[in-house]
C-alpha cells in the first residue's frame, strides 16, 4: 500500500470513528455533500477562511470530551507531528490573544477569541468508493483534504497563522510557533546580492495581508481583500460590532499605507515575480529548500511533496519579498512555481500577527482529480 493510500486509510478510520460517536443532530451539522468538483453542491467544501468566523461544521464546543478526542485524532491524520503541535498551539493562542485585547472582543458572538470555535466537517462517506474529504478550520487554521480512489490527492489550501506571533514564556524564553517560517525567508532575502535584492523586493512596504486571501480560486491580478471582507456573512447582525470590525479593517489598511500602484506591484500574477531559484548560490538554495519544508512538512512525511523537489524543481521556484528586511518590521513574501503558491505576511498588530498559506493554484481542493474522476465515470 502506498503512503498516500495508507494516510487515506487512517483518515477514513478516524473520520468514521468520529462520525459514529455523534448524535443524529450533531451528524447533520458535521456532514457535507459528496465532493463533486464543478457541481454547485461542492461549493461549500471550497469555502475556506482564516478569520474567527463560521468555518462550517461542528465546533469543538458542540462536542463531548470523547468526541473532541476523536475529532483531534482525525485532524492528526492529516498532519505531521510538528504540524499538529503548531495547530494545537495556534488554537491555544486564542486565550492569549483574548488577554492581549483585554477580554473584550466579541465579533458578533459571545466570545470573539475562543479556542472552542474550531469547526470540523466531513464531506461524503469516509472510505467509500466515491470521493470524500474533510475540513478543519477556525481562527488561523484551515486544513482541506480530499480522498479519491482510496488515495489522499489534495491537502491544499493549507493555512496556519499565529496571533500573537511572538509571546513571552517564563525565564525569558519566547513562544514563536512560526519562527522558522519567518526567519528563513528573512535570512534568504538578506543574503541576496544588491542586484538580486532589487529584483526580489517588489515594494518597500508590505501589504496588510497576504494577497490572494481566502479566494477559492486564485486569478491573475488578485489583490488584498480588506479584513472586513473575509467573513462568512457579509455583515454582522449587531450593527455596533459591524462598525467595530469595519473600523479595525480600515485601520489595518491605513497602517499599511499602500497606494493603488503599490497594490498592483504586489498583486498576484500567474507569471511568477521575484527571482528564480536557478539564480541562487548553493547556500541560498539550501535555505530555500528549508523554507519550502516549513510548508510541505506540515503534512505527514509520506505525502509531503518536498521529496519531489529536485534541483530542476527548485530552479523554478521564485522568491519575492515586500517590506523592510529588518526583524520586527511589517513584511510579506511569496514563493511561486509550477503548481505552487506560498504566501506569508506578518504585518498587523505591530508585526506580531502572522499568516502563512500553501496552495496549488491548479489543483486546490483536488479539483483536477475530481474532473478526471467525473470524466471517467461518464
Amino acid at each position: 500500500m502506498g503512503e498516500r493510500h495508507q494516510t487515506a486509510t487512517e483518515m477514513a478510520e478516524a473520520a468514521s470513528g468520529w462520525l459514529d460517536s455523534l448524535t443524529p443532530e450533531q451528524r447533520a451539522v458535521a456532514r457535507g455533500a459528496v465532493p463533486d468538483g464543478d457541481e454547485p453542491a461542492d461549493a461549500e467544501r471550497r469555502r475556506w477562511f482564516y478569520t474567527p468566523t463560521d468555518h462550517g461544521g461542528l465546533t469543538v464546543h458542540e462536542m463531548q470530551a470523547a468526541q473532541q478526542r476523536a475529532a483531534m485524532r482525525l485532524v492528526a491524520t492529516g498532519l505531521s507531528l510538528a504540524g499538529y503541535v503548531t495547530v494545537a498551539t495556534t488554537m491555544g493562542l486564542e486565550n492569549v490573544l483574548d488577554r492581549v485585547e483585554g477580554f473584550v472582543t466579541r465579533f458578533d458572538r459571545e466570545r470573539g477569541r475562543d479556542p472552542g470555535l474550531y469547526y470540523l466537517r466531513v464531506f461524503g462517506e469516509p472510505g467509500g468508493d466515491r470521493p470524500w474529504g474533510w475540513r478543519f478550520g477556525g481562527h488561523h487554521v484551515s486544513l482541506n483534504n480530499l480522498v479519491v480512489g482510496g488515495e489522499l490527492v489534495a491537502t491544499t489550501p493549507c493555512f496556519m497563522g499565529a496571533d500573537p506571533a511572538s509571546a513571552p514564556l517564563l525565564g525569558g524564553a519566547v513562544a514563536r510557533p512560526l519562527a522558522r517560517v519567518e526567519d528563513l525567508a528573512r535570512d534568504l532575502v538578506r543574503s541576496l546580492t544588491p542586484e538580486l535584492a532589487t529584483r526580489a523586493v517588489l515594494l518597500d512596504r508590505a501589504p496588510s495581508d497576504f494577497v490572494t486571501a481566502n479566494r477559492s480560486v486564485v486569478s491573475d491580478g488578485d489583490q488584498v481583500i480588506p479584513l472586513a471582507g473575509i467573513w462568512r456573512d457579509e455583515r454582522f447582525r449587531d450593527d455596533a460590532e459591524q462598525a467595530k470590525l469595519q473600523a479595525l479593517s480600515d485601520a489595518i489598511d491605513q497602517a499599511a499605507g499602500l497606494s493603488a500602484e503599490d497594490h498592483r506591484a504586489v498583486a498576484y500574477t500567474t507569471e511568477p515575480r521575484g527571482i528564480p531559484g536557478s539564480e541562487l548560490d548553493a547556500g541560498q538554495r539550501e535555505v530555500l529548500r528549508s523554507l519550502l519544508a516549513t510548508y510541505f512538512d506540515r503534512v505527514p512525511e509520506g505525502v509531503s511533496p518536498l521529496r519531489s523537489y529536485d534541483e530542476a524543481a527548485l530552479d523554478a521556484v521564485h522568491f519575492a519579498w515586500a517590506g523592510p528586511t529588518e526583524p520586527g518590521q511589517p513584511h510579506y513574501y511569496r514563493l511561486q512555481g509550477p503548481r505552487l503558491l506560498i504566501e506569508w505576511d506578518n504585518t498587523q498588530r505591530g508585526a506580531n500577527h502572522a499568516h502563512s498559506v500553501w496552495r496549488d493554484p491548479e489543483a486546490d481542493f483536488g479539483l483536477d482529480v475530481l474532473r478526471r474522476h467525473r470524466a471517467a465515470a461518464h
